[in-house]
């Protein structure tokens, strides 16, 4: 195969099928597929790729190895850098990142490397390659991680790596934060979660779940028991519209609605006791990834019809191109350049309309995209179920808490470039600090954490590396 041929297609199922179930709707390359896709790649010798991962995998190495199908050897290379490749290789928006940069993408298509770490990932599980989990000396220190999504795995599983004794805090009954409640069944089997976090107990983690810190623990006190803090708590907490009749029935944050779906399992009511109305007309107010999420786990809840409202033009949707397209194959509607005004309802009870104003689109606001601007023009759209995506704020508890741990003024915990926070012997990662982010992005701020944490216990920069 020549380097730089056409790229592999990661095989889906149709449409008209998957959207009767939550079952994985990317199926993942054969093993042909994923040697010869590897094939592809250049041996760049200035390696952009590696650069534009988050926690810095060595992409031609590991493609290399999948080329000459040695795929063991290749997970194994990934797991050094990557803690749970599977959910990576899955989420990731490699678009933007590895693939993004990749030598290829300048004269054609980019290497697949996010379907070929899925492919390596799940290779590895199938054929039940055994983790080479490492003994380290122990230092005698402890560390807490409150949280358990992906800027706490990575921190944890760098920490336990070098023999620190880490206990991770989760607020919910399972470990997982946004890949277990916010990311659906159809993108992430939520069985795979439970088998790539399972490595983390393999490595020594110890887990508290049912805590909620600033609640059932102050961060004060576990500051008396442990020697640092991470806080990977997230960016959980809604964002609303404020706009007349947003407390009418049937009107959903995408928060909730997710949660009880993914996390609580209300797909499979009544066998799970979450119950979920669904209307037959669903409007989604927003057009990220979450808005995507939710537009087509409605559909599989019955909806007739799913419509997604955006103020801007499909130029400007936040979420990936491939979400995009798969919810369009789903048959979800998109109307844009309207901005809801106020919800209308014909029982003074539940929602039955949106008022919305049609936008058109201005100079650059802070994100850089056009600005949308009122045309003064009303429209009106009909909707039994409403589920607001437009975004997330930082969980706000722990900093309200925390005196002395400073935050700005979008309540993002303040940190310097490794992480540390305004208070000694805590650190923060993720969606607190960034905002909403991307799951590797937080992983990256774990990364960062992890080393800033184990340089100030252990008082050199020259101890074991992560």
């Amino acid at each position: 195969m020549a380097k730089g041929g056409l790229r592999e297609e990661m095989p889906k199922r149709p449409p008209e099928e998957r959207i009767k179930d939550f079952k994985e709707v990317a199926l993942g390359f054969t093993e042909e597929q994923a040697v010869k896709e590897a094939s592809r790649c250049l041996r760049c010798p200035h390696k952009p790729c590696v650069n534009g991962c988050p926690v810095g995998v060595d992409v031609p190495s590991f493609l290399k190895l999948v080329a000459e199908r040695r795929f063991e050897e290749a997970y194994f290379l990934i797991k050094e850098k990557c803690p749970i490749p599977a959910i990576t290789g899955r989420v990731c928006p490699q678009e933007k990142q590895c693939e993004g940069v990749c030598t290829l993408a300048k004269v054609g298509r980019p290497i697949a490397i996010g379907a070929i770490e899925r492919f390596v990932a799940d290779w590895a599980r199938e054929h039940s390659v055994e983790e080479r989990i490492p003994k380290p000396k122990p230092t005698g220190k402890k560390v807490a991680v409150i949280g358990s999504g992906p800027a706490s795995i990575v921190v944890a599983a760098d920490l336990a790596k070098l023999g620190y004794e880490v206990t991770m805090f989760e607020a919910f009954h399972i470990l997982g934060g946004v890949l277990v409640y916010g990311i659906p069944e159809y993108r992430l089997p939520k069985e795979l979660v439970r088998h790539e976090i399972g490595y983390l107990k393999e490595l020594g983690v110890n887990t508290k779940l049912g805590i909620l810190v600033g609640r059932t623990i102050s961060l004060e006190e576990l500051l008396e028991e442990y020697d640092a803090v991470f806080l990977g708590v997230g960016a959980g907490h809604p964002r609303f519209l404020n706009i007349p009749g947003e407390n009418y029935s049937c009107i959903y944050t995408a928060n909730e609605f997710l949660t009880r779906i993914n996390l609580m399992r209300a797909f499979l009511f009544p066998e799970y006791d979450t119950p979920i109305r669904v209307g037959k007309r669903v409007a989604v107010i927003g057009a990220g990834n979450t808005a995507m999420d939710a537009a087509r786990s409605a559909l599989r809840l019955g909806a007739e019809e799913v419509a997604i409202l955006y103020r801007r033009t499909r130029k400007e949707m936040p979420a990936r191109a491939e979400e995009i397209k798969n919810a369009e194959e789903e048959g979800v509607k998109f109307i844009l350049l309207v901005q809801p005004v106020e919800f209308l309802s014909d029982n003074g009870r539940d929602v039955s309309r949106i008022k919305l104003m049609k936008m058109k689109l201005g100079p650059p606001d802070e994100s850089g995209r056009p600005r949308p601007v009122p045309t003064g023009e009303i429209t009106y759209f009909d909707a039994d179920t409403v589920i607001n995506a437009i975004g997330f704020h930082p969980n706000p508890l722990i900093p309200r808490s925390t005196p002395g741990l400073k935050t700005d003024r979008k309540g993002r915990i303040i940190v310097d470039e490794m992480g540390r926070t305004s208070l000694k012997r805590v650190y923060a990662g993720g969606d607190i600090v960034i905002g909403e982010g991307t799951v590797i992005e937080a992983m990256g701020w774990g990364r960062k954490a992890s080393k800033a944490i184990h340089m100030d216990l252990s008082g050199s920069i020259y101890g074991r590396t992560i």
